[in-house]
């Protein structure tokens, strides 16, 4: 049954966590997503779409078409005391785009993980407060039903700040995944939502976000894939495939390996790295194996053709290395029991196979290095390999012509385009509150073929890192560093700074990002209340 309104379909938004720029299928990787390649194949591939560098800062960011400063979390999830663009929670001042499209008769749904709406301590619930004033619920920012995580991270087999809809929920058991879960909540919410009303599914998993969690049966199908060659192997191999898939150009050098790694010959650990690297290859895999499910449920209810599904991860891959049992005087807020009472072993320690319930463990640089082949740096940072993001486009009905867009463009763009194609607008007031207009410019031109180019420049900020893109030209600073710049028809891997013999440019670039940091409310790193 398709929805009434051909002129509003179903729009399926899919984010995952912390997974790097190559590490799916149709954008070079050798990890098996077959449902993703297939919307790859039948649609659009963005090779230059691009993050805010950080999970919640992007979701706050992806929810609202605005940068992560005007809707409010401009560092983390936490209260900093400078006023709203960094009190860690979706601003007033702002509308969620389950919001408008609510208002414009969508079902609103969402699967997943909030994380833009206040501080949870994982190992505290007694002060958790969802609802109140500094912490807002899905459900109170448009979604009319959300099953999920509402803070950053935690076990998958066990996890916490769990919600359906505003009840908090303990949902660690015998057999509880929550990818699985995510997936499952998605579906049976698009097949309670189809009908009359078009619908808007936000999914937002937690794959590949640390802990290394994974199914045994997911880990078998990648154990000894990474032993032969490492990191350096699989960097050379995705660099490759970018080339021929045509994401990438033959006349971007691949950034060398990261200072801080080693080279695979000198690993004495290769069996325990390679098996870091099998658990979080399973944990995109068995991600994959949900889009599957949820497109199976489209296409049996028969909404395929007339179904926007869009995909994207919220940063760079994770260089973080958990070392929380090293050497911290109090327990880490992860060092949390499993379900059944045993101890969390939380911690990188090569005595520790990766993957079971009572692990916590991250898959660290070297890795991060090969998620985001061919960039350089991670997650937090606002070179390309931390802002950097595949995403995929797929609508049977309107994107006639697979192919790739090469033109840059950024997740605040996706709001503007989802309001654009359901004929909804951001009112100027809300509840008494003026609302700040859209940032994003709508990329629907180009889903219906068109040739369409973003001119606006793109700006970040995120713990003093910042960056302008303007066209082919990129200036970019790594907090404390000077000012770098890149041509990016040329150099998008960042290799050859051209600041010193481009300083016009440089110059009137800068200017570009003051003000747009004063217009954003952008405090300077570090933070400090006034």
């Amino acid at each position: 049954m398709e929805s009434q309104n051909q002129n509003q379909p179903n729009i399926v938004l899919i984010m995952v966590d912390d997974m790097g720029f190559s590490d799916i299928g149709c954008y070079g990787s050798e990890i098996e997503t077959p449902n993703l390649d297939a919307l790859a194949h039948g649609g659009l591939r963005f090779g230059q779409m691009y993050n805010c560098a950080r999970c919640c800062p992007t979701r706050a960011s992806l929810l609202t078409g605005l940068y992560p400063h005007q809707a409010g979390v401009g560092h983390m999830v936490g209260d900093h005391g400078v006023g709203p663009a960094y009190q860690g929670y979706l601003r007033d001042d702002c509308l969620a785009v389950a919001e408008t499209l609510k208002q414009a008769g969508y079902r609103t749904l969402m699967s997943g993980k909030w994380h833009a709406g206040g501080e949870y301590a994982a190992n505290k619930p007694d002060s958790w407060t969802p609802g109140d004033a500094k912490h807002p619920t899905p459900r109170q920012r448009g979604f009319d039903e959300h099953y999920g995580m509402l803070g950053g991270a935690g076990s998958y087999f066990n996890p916490p700040y769990m919600v359906n809809n505003d009840q908090i929920i303990q949902e660690g058991q015998e057999g509880y995944y929550i990818t699985d879960a995510i997936s499952t909540h998605a579906v049976d919410m698009i097949k309670r939502n189809h009908g009359d009303q078009p619908f808007f599914m936000y999914v937002a998993y937690t794959a590949p976000h640390w802990p290394l969690h994974a199914l045994p049966e997911d880990i078998e199908k990648y154990v000894g894939k990474y032993k032969q060659g490492g990191w350096d192997a699989i960097r050379a191999a995705r660099y490759q495939r970018l080339i021929e898939l045509g994401i990438i150009s033959s006349d971007w050098s691949l950034s060398p390996r990261d200072a801080q790694s080693r080279p695979w010959t000198e690993v004495e650990e290769k069996d325990w790295e390679d098996l870091r690297m099998a658990v979080y290859a399973a944990q995109i895999d068995r991600m994959d194996q949900g889009i599957g499910q949820i497109m199976e449920t489209i296409r049996e209810l028969g909404l395929e053709e007339d179904t926007l599904v869009m995909f994207l991860s919220d940063n760079g891959g994770c260089a973080e290395f958990m070392a929380e049992d090293s050497d911290k005087p109090q327990p880490s807020r992860y060092n949390i029991p499993t379900y059944d009472g045993r101890p969390m072993r939380v911690g990188n320690t090569p005595t520790i196979d990766p993957g079971p319930d009572d692990t916590f463990m991250s898959y660290d640089l070297p890795w991060a290095n090969a998620s985001n082949t061919p960039f350089r740096y991670y997650k937090h940072w606002v070179h390309e390999g931390g802002i950097a993001t595949p995403f995929i486009a797929y609508w049977p009905r309107v994107i006639k012509e697979q192919k790739i867009v090469q033109s840059p463009w950024h997740l605040i763009d996706i709001t503007a385009t989802c309001l654009d194609i359901a004929g909804a607008t951001v009112p100027k007031e809300h509840s008494g509150t003026a609302i700040t207009p859209l940032e994003g410019v709508s990329f629907l031109p180009l889903l219906q073929g068109d040739t369409y180019q973003r001119n606006q420049p793109i700006f970040w900020e995120h713990e003093g890192n910042r960056a302008v893109r303007l066209g082919d030209w990129k200036l970019v600073r790594r907090y404390p560093s000077d000012w770098e710049l890149y041509n990016m028809s040329d150099d998008r891997t960042e290799l050859h700074d051209l600041a010193e013999t481009e300083p016009e440019r440089v110059s009137k670039m800068t200017v570009l990002y003051q003000q747009w940091a004063a217009r954003c409310q952008v405090e300077e790193w570090p933070i400090r209340k006034k």
